[in-house]
């Protein structure tokens, strides 16, 4: 008998050591108890050695930059002791980005729970001609991420059957549906719950350097809505120029399965997709028909305006939620979801359920966080790093690219957008505050890197979904496979999405509603 031993390529072999490595990270939450805990430690060496740093800094009392020396605070001691028991509760219930979160889970979970969400994407999907599935599955992937069960969960499965159904190689669905749910995480014509997350970590880095400072839930929202058009661009184009010519004809899994399967919603799921579709058209477009008067109530009371200090741009989350909350409500009740009131309790069980790993990541990033602002080691370190760039005489565009590249590296072996922010937003935020870069633009780049490389990260959480829904169409696929599939997107989202951040820098354009570019 003839053995044959195929060799790995050095691309697979590399991406195996990353998974290796990947495995042997403790979870999210244990890695922020650590940092917390090197925190006490390291203030207690640094105050020992006397560390400080003198630089320009925000002084609160004069609302002026000023020329100040700062000096590590120890937690290493019975004051820092005091410290950390008497603020350990208001440190978790102060972080910006959990309420954010668990109120706009109230109006997106019952959403998905219902079905509304799930009948949406379907009938947006199936409605579609032939020659737009590919660039409607890469639209639709992008914003699904507004739920990211519907997302991962049932739209990339999804799009392979539909790719079925029009005669397409189904793993390509998988694929263009993969790379826009990942390329929505930085890429949504709505406000999602990575916004609220993000911008939490931003606001309160951002307040090491300047306390005043916010930064709001819509602060990207410019740049994200544009790069919908990009990634549906590019997402297409690699799909039909790349993918699927490399891929071939579909000629079955060799055990039989055919076209046949059920994606059609029935009578009564029908009746409610349209009611609860209406509601949903109707909120909008009251929303958007009060914001027209000059006194108008979504306004700011005292300007007019319907960015600075409006209603509008405060209450987002709760209005989104209520958006999503009512539609799901009526389509659930009209579907037969939600016979009783112990049924609803059950949906918003259900989505508070998912969020228990984000609440306990919260929970020690919350510490750290605050410790790493306490003890002053944030100032000392941006201090620091922007007296180095500033030597280095590096420009804010190369900065950024460079930014961009170290997030999505990093991002093979830590998956969690929220978790990797949470690390580098005390650190670069401030060190770019001090050299002109807003912290808005700080984290545009961090969310290139971040989704550009989600869909090779071999960490990545709903990994083991794709590999099974890739299973049912090509029984010896795998991660390889997959690899093989995502990494053109991979290159392709990195290189047009940072040139577009680029050009975005050169003609200045805000990032969102109120947020500029540069301080």
């Amino acid at each position: 008998m003839e053995n044959t031993v195929k060799k790995k390529s050095f691309l697979l072999r590399c991406l195996d050591g990353i998974e290796a490595v990947g495995n042997r990270l403790p979870p999210p939450m244990m890695i922020f108890a650590f940092l917390a805990v090197s925190m006490i430690l390291i203030s207690g060496i640094g105050s020992f050695f006397d560390w400080s740093a003198t630089g320009a800094v925000y002084n609160a009392k004069t609302k002026q930059i000023e020329e100040t020396t700062i000096n590590v605070v120890s937690l290493f001691s019975v004051s820092g002791l005091q410290y950390m028991l008497k603020n350990l509760i208001s440190n978790f219930m102060g972080f910006k980005s959990l309420g954010m979160m668990l109120t706009i889970m109230f109006g997106i979970g019952i959403a998905e729970y219902s079905g509304w969400l799930n009948g949406l994407i379907l009938k947006a999907v199936k409605i579609t001609p032939p020659k737009l599935v590919t660039p409607m599955v890469v639209f639709i992937g992008a914003m699904s991420n507004l739920a990211e069960n519907a997302g991962y969960v049932l739209f990339v499965p999804l799009a392979g059957l539909l790719f079925k159904a029009c005669r397409k190689h189904p793993i390509a669905g998988i694929a263009a549906g993969f790379a826009g749910v990942s390329g929505g995480f930085a890429a949504n014509l709505l406000i999602s719950s990575s916004d609220a997350v993000l911008s939490g970590f931003s606001d309160m880095a951002a307040k090491i350097v300047d306390p005043n400072y916010n930064v709001v839930a819509t602060s990207n929202y410019y740049f994200t809505a544009t790069s919908v058009v990009l990634i549906v661009l590019i997402g297409t184009f690699v799909t039909e120029k790349i993918i699927i010519p490399r891929l071939g004809e579909y000629k079955g899994n060799g055990d039989g399965s055919s076209v046949g399967e059920d994606t059609s919603l029935g009578e009564r799921e029908e009746r409610a997709l349209k009611v609860a579709n209406r509601v949903f058209l109707g909120i909008a477009l009251f929303l958007a028909l009060s914001c027209i008067p000059g006194n108008s109530w979504l306004r700011n009371p005292n300007t007019g305006s319907l960015i600075d200090g409006s209603l509008l741009i405060d209450a987002i989350v709760p209005l989104f939620t209520i958006m999503f909350f009512l539609p799901g409500l009526v389509y659930g009740k009209i579907a037969g979801k939600f016979k009783n009131s112990r049924d609803l309790f059950n949906g918003f069980n259900d989505s508070m359920r998912t969020l228990s790993g984000f609440i306990c990541v919260v929970f020690a990033a919350s510490q750290f966080i605050n410790y790493f602002n306490y003890t002053n080691l944030g100032r000392l370190l941006s201090i620091n790093g922007a007296h180095i760039l500033q030597e280095l005489n590096v420009g804010p565009v190369p900065l950024m690219i460079m930014f961009i590249l170290l997030s999505g590296f990093l991002n093979l072996f830590m998956a969690s957008a929220s978790a990797k922010y949470a690390i580098f937003a005390p650190v670069f935020v401030p060190m770019f505050m001090t050299l002109g870069i807003s912290p808005e633009l700080t984290q545009a780049a961090f969310r290139i890197g971040d989704s550009a490389t989600n869909i090779i990260a071999p960490v990545l959480s709903s990994l083991p979904i794709i590999l099974m829904a890739m299973k049912r169409y090509d029984q010896d696929s795998g991660f390889g496979t997959l690899v093989s599939c995502m990494f053109p997107y991979c290159i392709s989202f990195l290189v047009s999405w940072t040139l577009m951040l680029i050009v975005w820098m050169l003609l200045k354009l805000p990032l969102g509603p109120g947020a500029l570019l540069f301080l």
